[in-house]
C-alpha cells in the first residue's frame, strides 16, 4: 500500500509537544530543534501549503521561569506558569519565523471555544483570516483560563479539533515516538511498528499506552482519539519522531512513522455532517438570483434573502429554500434569527447603517452550505 507523501496536502496542522521544545532538565527551549522546525515549515509555505501549528510548552517554560517546583503543579501554578510561559513561548515563534519571512499569529483556544458553535465560527474566522494575510497560526489551549473540567488537558486532541475546524487535509502530531506499535515498545520489546492504519478500530485502540513524560500530558490513547476525530473529519493523520532535526523533512524522505488515512476529503466530510446530521433550527427563503448564484458555487449575501422564519442562533444549521418553500440546501447561518430579519434584502451598506458595526459579508459562507 502507498503512504501519502507531505507534498500532496494543501493545508498542514502540526502539532509539537512540551517534551519536544523544552529541554526536560533545563527547562529551557530546545532553539536549534525548533529553528529546524521553522525551517521545515517555511518549505511547505513555499510550496503553496497554508500551515498552522499547534503548540504545547508554556507551561513547561514558565514552570522555570518561576522557579516552580517539580512536584505535580496544582491548577493555580499551572495557570501561573501558563501566563508568564505563553509570553516566552509566543516570542520564540514569532523569532524563528520571522528568521524565514513568516509572520506569526497567537491564537489561544479552551474546549468551549470548539464545542460552542458560535465561539466555533468566530475562531475559525479568525484563523482563517490570519491564513488569508499569509501568517503561521500559532495555536495553544488557554491554560490561564481552562479548568479541569472544561480543558482537553492535551494538545493532540486540540490539534485534531484544529484540523477539522480549518478544514486541514494532514494533521502532523509530533511526538517523542515515530509512530504506533502493536505494544508499548518501552515495555514489550517484541512490539511491532504499524505504518500504516486504513481504519481505527476497537483493536487499534487497545494498543494506545500512557503518557511517557512528565513535561507531556497525552499519550498514545490521546494520538489514537487525536485520529479519530481528525479522519472523521475528512483529514489524514501522521505521528512521528519530533526528536531529530528537522522532523517534516524526515516524515518527506521516508522516515518511519504511522499514517491514519481518512475516508474523504474535509470538505465532503463537512458537507455530509451539515446535510445530513444537524436539524433546521430555522428556513430562509431566497429570491431566483440568490438560487442561482448558490448552485453556481457562491455564498449566500443578505441581498438575497426574503424571508426568514424559525428561532435560530448564529452557528446553528437553517433550511434554504426557494421562492416557491421547496427546500434547495441547508446551511450554517452567521447571524441569530432576529439579525437575519434586520439585515436581509439589504446590501452590505445598509447593513451596516442598519446595525451600527460592520457585518460579514455573507449570511452562510459556500463552505458551511450545502446545495442540491
Amino acid at each position: 500500500m502507498s503512504t501519502p507523501k507531505l507534498i500532496q496536502f494543501r493545508r498542514v496542522v502540526v502539532k509539537i509537544g512540551s517534551a519536544l521544545l523544552v529541554d526536560h532538565k533545563e527547562g529551557a527551549l530546545k532553539r536549534a530543534w525548533l529553528e529546524s522546525l521553522a525551517e521545515d515549515l517555511a518549505a511547505l509555505t513555499e510550496r503553496g501549503a497554508d500551515v498552522l501549528v499547534v503548540s504545547s510548552g508554556s507551561i513547561a517554560l514558565g514552570r522555570t521561569m518561576l522557579h516552580l517546583p517539580g512536584r505535580a503543579l496544582r491548577l493555580e501554578e499551572s495557570q501561573a506558569a501558563a501566563a508568564v510561559g505563553q509570553i516566552a513561548l509566543a516570542r520564540a515563534w514569532s523569532e524563528v519565523l520571522g528568521a524565514h519571512g513568516l509572520t506569526a499569529g497567537q491564537i489561544l483556544l479552551t474546549l468551549g471555544d470548539t464545542e460552542e458553535r458560535e465561539r466555533y465560527l468566530n475562531a475559525r474566522a479568525t484563523i482563517q483570516r490570519l491564513i488569508d494575510f499569509k501568517a503561521v497560526p500559532v495555536i495553544n489551549e488557554n491554560d490561564t483560563v481552562a479548568t479541569s473540567e472544561i480543558r482537553y488537558g492535551d494538545n493532540d486532541r486540540l490539534a485534531a479539533r484544529v484540523a477539522t475546524m480549518t478544514g486541514a487535509d494532514l494533521l502532523v502530531l509530533l511526538s517523542d515516538i515515530d509512530g504506533l506499535y502493536t505494544a508499548p515498545p518501552g515495555r514489550n520489546p517484541d512490539a511491532q511498528h504499524i505504518p500504516v492504519v486504513e481504519r481505527v478500530t476497537p483493536h487499534v485502540e487497545a494498543m494506545a499506552g500512557a503518557a511517557g513524560s512528565e513535561f507531556s500530558r497525552g499519550g498514545m490513547k490521546t494520538k489514537i482519539d487525536a485520529a479519530k476525530i481528525a479522519t472523521s473529519g475528512g483529514a489524514h493523520m501522521v505521528i512521528a519522531s519530533g526528536q531529530v532535526l528537522h522532523p517534516l523533512r524526515q516524515i518527506e524522505q521516508g522516515g518511519r512513522c504511522t499514517w491514519f488515512l481518512a475516508s474523504g476529503n474535509p470538505a465532503a466530510a463537512r458537507k455530509r455532517w451539515i446535510a445530513g446530521t444537524l436539524v433546521p433550527r430555522g428556513s430562509l427563503w431566497l429570491d431566483d438570483g440568490a438560487v442561482k448564484a448558490l448552485r453556481g458555487g457562491k455564498s449566500l449575501l443578505p441581498a438575497g434573502v426574503t424571508r426568514v422564519d424559525g428561532d435560530f442562533d448564529s452557528g446553528e444549521a437553517v433550511a434554504i429554500r426557494d421562492a416557491d418553500g421547496l427546500e434547495i440546501g441547508r446551511g450554517l447561518v452567521a447571524c441569530d434569527a432576529a439579525e437575519a430579519r434586520r439585515i436581509m434584502g439589504k446590501n452590505s451598506a445598509a447593513i451596516e447603517a442598519e446595525l451600527g458595526v460592520p457585518f460579514r459579508s455573507a449570511m452562510i459562507h459556500r463552505d458551511d452550505l450545502v446545495v442540491g
